[in-house]
């Protein structure tokens, strides 16, 4: 069956979301298809954070309906719940814990809000060590590894919990450009896995290499929604090809 006809693993209609006064999100609207890759670029401060961000509930949107693999985001501590067993999220900062190993890191979760036993947790976390490349670094403290390293634990710890939903919100921003690639390299592989995911990124490279659907956001709208084809060589509106000059040109 194609994704496109299964329900989508997201679906977001009409959300808006405030700061105050500021309108961070207006009447944003998006479907993600289960296998997916969705990437979102725009200009800082168009609202792709805080879209992703309230996704898993991060942020609380004011108005409009969020429902991710099949739970409707009602606000409550219910659906909050549900939703984090079913999506993972790696941020700009590694947010590991320093006073923990890194196999401490990745089994920590699995243990204590799946109740798994310890046994179970770790053989979990030494796979994904596997799949991101660095199983030797399972005794080591986050000090000891280099950024690229840590955010790749951070991919894994969040792949430890088996979620179906992955979101990224621009993960390789943090890092040192030698860095980069490494962390692109592991994403590309879980992409190829056809794992449903969702980056906000400014790598267009690649963007163009894995991305089904390409989200263009500017002033907290969506204002461009196409295949990586299409988006970068036939952008509809001037506010896309004026972003795609500048992004491709640096």
């Amino acid at each position: 069956m194609r994704a496109q006809q299964l329900p989508p693993a997201i679906s977001i209609r009409g959300v808006c979301k405030f700061f105050g006064s500021f309108q961070a999100l207006k009447d944003v609207s998006l479907e993600v298809y289960p296998g997916e890759r969705v990437v979102v670029c725009g200009p800082s401060g168009s609202g792709k954070s805080t879209l992703i961000r309230c996704i898993n509930q991060l942020e609380k949107h004011e108005s409009g309906d969020i429902r991710a693999a099949g739970v409707a985001l009602t606000g409550g501590s219910d659906s909050l719940r549900r939703i984090r067993a079913k999506i993972g999220m790696v941020f700009q900062q590694f947010n590991l814990f320093p006073h923990l190993t890194v196999m401490d890191n990745l089994t920590l979760g699995p243990m204590r809000a799946r109740n798994m036993p310890r046994e179970q947790a770790e053989t979990l976390a030494r796979n994904y060590l596997e799949r991101v490349k660095i199983p030797e670094q399972a005794g080591k403290y986050p000090r000891q590894l280099s950024g690229g390293q840590q955010q790749r634990v951070a991919i894994a710890r969040s792949l430890c919990m088996e979620p179906e939903i992955m979101l990224f919100d621009e993960p390789t921003s943090a890092l040192d450009p030698e860095m980069i690639n490494e962390v692109l390299e592991v994403m590309t592989e879980l992409a190829e896995s056809r794992m449903t995911m969702v980056v906000v990124t400014h790598e267009m490279g690649f963007a163009r290499r894995v991305a089904d659907k390409m989200v263009f956001m500017d002033h907290g709208e969506i204002v461009e929604t196409a295949p990586p084809e299409t988006f970068f060589h036939h952008p509809s509106s001037q506010r896309c090809k004026d972003f795609l000059r500048q992004i491709l040109t640096h």
